[in-house]
Order: structure tokens, then C-alpha cells, then sequence
């Protein structure tokens, strides 16, 4: 099998800064100009002094393009790439401007399809028509509402000899543009998310380093819905990187937990980090888990060992690590704000190093089946002044965009001595700006983040990675940090 080639899309208002932006693409060996996305389009000032290949696009609003003008300028644009030699030109399947294949014997003609509803049950004989156009290269992108979605287009270009993109949009669809040689396609598109999912050229270099996946390069990921947000795969990615581990981390938005073992039995994925909403669902599923995992009956990480799983959770220490290396902890008093997993990980870790762990939530409800779980008692929302010495936020309040939010009220007494916030998007949260005014010590939940992330690599490779590598990596891909 051949390494797919990587294309970069290309987008300008005018043609004068297409032109500079085709002119600056640096790691790829084909550019995307889209024309549909300038005010001005001129196939001929697209081609003069290209020196890459290029394919000249100018999509219809019809087929999720930005061209404003009559069909008849579109067609007389493509027409011109088409007699000025562009090296390749994109066509609509059965649109309006298809028969112009006929002029080059279907050279140099990419035909495109594109379905942003879903993936059409009759997707195989899309394909099959497309094939007996003639074209060059056949283009075949669908939208993944499904992981497994993404595994009827590598049935479809399977045997086909025919160059062929094969390609599912959506957060779901992600490992179909990193994975493009295992899917069967001749190149990948990367660029600024002109179609859902796309990936920026530079990220899919420097993370997911997409020149040295090869056949024997074993496959890692996070699954979860959503996942597009996490900063594991920039962790993960970094880290195998630095071990010089022929390994690749993805994100995969799986539909439900069946989902994900369909897809991760065809892509013989080597390990996964599971988070919400799956996290029981993969203790349920696991072949073998650790006594961490049997006790809180949550998995945040599986290994796949010949046909079974296993599972281990790596939260629990990952939450202990940064607090334990600040302060003795046993025999404190710790309220612990939330009730839903990460909760569950939070008070089995703070009563397993000798804390007394009160759980305080605004469903009470739920608040009694965490306690009752794990052995906590379960307290008022929000905790009562000089109830807690550690207090810790297990829900998602404070994530950005929301980071002007707290999980508590304006006048709440921060009287105790370390407020911990699981919640590392932002590093410094308003909870943690709060506490730190009022003279607490205070920790981010980027520290449990790499601290369980590393206790993951290590179960999967036997390898330690460096602390300082994966928090840089994460602060980096959430813009906090400059990319090296």
C-alpha cells in the first residue's frame, strides 16, 4: 500500500492573498485552491507561479462550497483550470459542470461527492458510478455520525485500483484523515475546517505526524463523546514522540461503547483513554480489570492484550499525585463538589490516603449513591464555613467558554487550606483566582490530567514520560503555550 499524499486547502477573500497563502503552504505535496472562497476568482491568477501541484476547486453552495456567482461563471472558471493545465480540477458528481471530465478523458479531474447528511446505505454503488466516469480520481466524502461509519469507506476502496479519497467528515471521522493509507486513499486534505472535522496541516505534522504512520504503526486514542476538545492525543502524541515509539493517538467520537469495539476490532487499536460518557461502560466490557477499577467499577483506560481487554483506572492516582507532593493529607477533611465520575475517582482516591471525604451535590440523590459507593457522607451544597481543609470541584463549571463561572456562590467562605479544581481549560480557573485571593493553596486540574495521562503511557508501553513534555504539550494545544 502506498503513503498517502497530503494536500493543504487553501481559503482567501481576495485571489492576490490565495495566492500568498498557496505560496507560503509548506509540508504538502498538493494544494487546494479553493475559488469559491474569493470575491475575485481567476483560475489563470490561481495557476501562475504555483510551485506546487494544485487542484483548482470552486464548489457550489449546493455542495457545501461558498461560490456566489452564476453556474455559468463556475463553469467557465473550472473550463479555464481545465485548458490552462492545473494538475488536477475538482467536478461535482452530477452536477452541472461533470461533463467537463470529457475534455481531458477524465485526466487530471478529480470527481467529487459529498453527503453531509450521513453515510447513504447504497454507498457502495455511489462509488462504482463514480469509477466508471473515467476520472482520474474519485473523491468520496460522507458525514460519520457513527465510528463505524468510517469502515464502509474502507470496504468501498477495497481492491480498487482507481486513485481514490475516501474521506468521513465530522468529529467522527477524524482517523480517516490521519489513517488515509490504512482507508485506502490517495491523499488527505488538511486546512482551516473547510469541512467538518478537517485537521490543520501543521497539527497533523507535528502531533499526529502523519508522514511516519506506516503499516506497522500501532494505534492508540481517547473515546468519548464529545472528544474533539481533548488535549490527549497532543500528550500522548508528544510523548511517543519522545520515546520514538512508532505509535499514533487519535480522538475517537464514538456514537455508544458497541460503536467503539466494532471500530477498534478493525483497526486493531492497541489502547484507548476512556472518558465521559463511557467510563462504566468500558469497566463492564473489560475481559480483566485492576482492584481500582472493580472497586469505583469505572475504567479509565483499556489495554488490549491478544483478544482481551483490559482495564485499568489511572484517575485515582492521577488525582493523588499533585496533592500528595503539596501536603500530608490524612486525616483532613475533604467536601468534594459534584457526584458524577469524576467524583466517584476523587473520593475512593482522598478516603484511600486516610481523608474523611464528604460529598456535596445539587442533586442530593446523587449525591447519596456516590456516598453510598464509596464510603463518603454526604454534606450540604455549597460546603459550610469550617467543614472542609481540602476542597475539591469535580464538576465541569469554569470550562471555557464559561471560565467567568464558578461552581460556587460569590460569598463563599473559603476557609480551608488547598482548593483543587479538576478542570485544566483553563490552567488558572475563576475557582482557583477565588481561593488564591482569599489565601489558599490552590491546584490545577492540568496536573491530574498529565499525572494520569502518564500513569496511562506507562501501563501501555512500560515506558515513564516525562511530566514536563505532556503538560507543555497540552498548554500548547489549548493556546497557552507557544508551539515549538
Amino acid at each position: 500500500m502506498k503513503a498517502a499524499k497530503v494536500c493543504a486547502t487553501v481559503t482567501a477573500g481576495t485571489m492576490a492573498e490565495l495566492r500568498q497563502r498557496r505560496d507560503q503552504v509548506g509540508d504538502a505535496d498538493l494544494v487546494e485552491l479553493r475559488l469559491d472562497s474569493v470575491s475575485d476568482p481567476s483560475a489563470a491568477a490561481a495557476l501562475a507561479g504555483r510551485r506546487k501541484p494544485v487542484i483548482v476547486t470552486c464548489r457550489p453552495k449546493s455542495d457545501g462550497g461558498l461560490f456566489r456567482g452564476s453556474e455559468e461563471e463556475r463553469r467557465r472558471i473550472l473550463a479555464e483550470a481545465i485548458s490552462l493545465g492545473a494538475e488536477f480540477v475538482d467536478l461535482e458528481w452530477r452536477g452541472s459542470c461533470a461533463d467537463l471530465l470529457a475534455t481531458t478523458g477524465g485526466r487530471r479531474i478529480v470527481l467529487s461527492h459529498h453527503d453531509f447528511q450521513g453515510t447513504p446505505a447504497d454507498l457502495q454503488d455511489v462509488a462504482q458510478a463514480m469509477l466508471a466516469s473515467g476520472a482520474e480520481t474519485i473523491k468520496l466524502a460522507v458525514t460519520a455520525q457513527r465510528l463505524s461509519d468510517c469502515l464502509a469507506l474502507r470496504a468501498v476502496g477495497s481492491g480498487v485500483r482507481v486513485p481514490m479519497v475516501l474521506i468521513a467528515m465530522g468529529e467522527a471521522g477524524v482517523a480517516t484523515r490521519v489513517l488515509a493509507r490504512w482507508f485506502g486513499s490517495c491523499w488527505t486534505y488538511a486546512g482551516d475546517q473547510v469541512a467538518p472535522g478537517q485537521i490543520d496541516l501543521q497539527r497533523m505534522h507535528d502531533e499526529f505526524r502523519f508522514r511516519r504512520i506506516g503499516p506497522h504503526t500501532a494505534i492508540y486514542g481517547v473515546v468519548g463523546r464529545p472528544v474533539s476538545h481533548s488535549v490527549s492525543p497532543a500528550m500522548h502524541n508528544a510523548a511517543f514522540r519522545a520515546a520514538n515509539i512508532d505509535a499514533v493517538y487519535l480522538p475517537f467520537a464514538a456514537a455508544d461503547f458497541d460503536d467503539f469495539m466494532q471500530f477498534a476490532e478493525a483497526l486493531g487499536v492497541a489502547g484507548v483513554s476512556v472518558t465521559a460518557p463511557f467510563k462504566v461502560q468500558a469497566f463492564e466490557r473489560a475481559d480483566e480489570c485492576d482492584p481500582v477499577s472493580r472497586r469505583i467499577q469505572s475504567v479509565n483506560t483499556l489495554r488490549r492484550v491478544g483478544p482481551k481487554w483490559l482495564g485499568c483506572n489511572t484517575d485515582v492516582a492521577g488525582f493523588l499525585a499533585p496533592i500528595e507532593s503539596a501536603m500530608r493529607v490524612k486525616g483532613m477533611r475533604a467536601s468534594v463538589l459534584g457526584a458524577g465520575g469524576a467524583a466517584r475517582s476523587v473520593a475512593v482516591a482522598l478516603a484511600a490516603a486516610g481523608v474523611a471525604v464528604t460529598v456535596c451535590a445539587r442533586r442530593e440523590e446523587q449525591g447519596r449513591s456516590l456516598a453510598a459507593l464509596t464510603g463518603a457522607a454526604v454534606g450540604a451544597w455549597p460546603p459550610p464555613p469550617g467543614s472542609w481543609d481540602v476542597l475539591v470541584n469535580a464538576t465541569p463549571v469554569g470550562t471555557a467558554p464559561g471560565v467567568d463561572e464558578s461552581p460556587l456562590p460569590t460569598d463563599f467562605a473559603y476557609d480551608g487550606s488547598l482548593v483543587y479544581d479538576l478542570v485544566y481549560n483553563p490552567p488558572q480557573t475563576r475557582l482557583l483566582r477565588d481561593a488564591a485571593d482569599a489565601g489558599c493553596r490552590t491546584i490545577g486540574g492540568l496536573a491530574m490530567l498529565v499525572a494520569q495521562a502518564q500513569a496511562q503511557f506507562e501501563w501501555w508501553t512500560e515506558q515513564r514520560p516525562a511530566e514536563r513534555g505532556m503538560r507543555d504539550a497540552a498548554l500548547a494545544r489549548l493556546g497557552f503555550l507557544e508551539k515549538q
